[in-house]
């Protein structure tokens, strides 16, 4: 791992986004912007499955530090008839960024996701995870509108 004792501990922010395909077939069972399965709620089992993966980061890529991580949002919207948006956002104060966190949090509940609805159907696509912003340490960075 990088040694990052020297640097300041700066308010550390991340926002990362999951784009997936569900389509139709999986969206019309939606009522209320929630999906009930044999497995239970799909939307809120996503966000623990995120919230769980974003704690748990250091533990599955290798060259990133255990973080004391003070918030995790994740939202998770019905962008059209077919596709959704999973945005997770992640906030510390530390010495390292936490844009592994967010990304890796929209990455495990888009997983979960497909997890849950594969009985409906297997054409869903995981299409997109990229980092949207991150502030804090020693450059910001937010996507700009060509690349959205």
């Amino acid at each position: 791992m990088v040694n990052v004792g020297d640097k300041i501990i700066t308010k550390r922010k991340a926002t990362a986004v999951a784009q997936m395909y569900l389509g139709s077939e999986v969206i019309k069972h939606f009522e209320n912007d929630e999906l009930i399965t044999k497995k239970g709620s799909v939307f809120q089992t996503a966000i623990i499955a995120g919230i769980q993966a974003v704690k748990k980061t250091s533990d599955l890529i290798p060259m990133c530090h255990p973080l004391q991580i003070n918030s995790i949002d994740i939202d998770i919207n019905i962008t059209d008839a077919e596709h959704i948006e999973i945005l997770c956002t992640v906030e510390m104060e530390g010495r390292t960024g936490v844009e592994m966190e967010a990304l890796t949090g929209a990455s495990v509940a888009g997983l979960t996701i497909y997890d849950m609805c594969k009985s409906i159907s297997q054409k869903m696509i995981i299409k997109e995870v990229k980092l949207l912003e991150k502030t804090g340490g020693k450059s910001d960075y937010s996507i700009s509108k060509e690349q959205k």
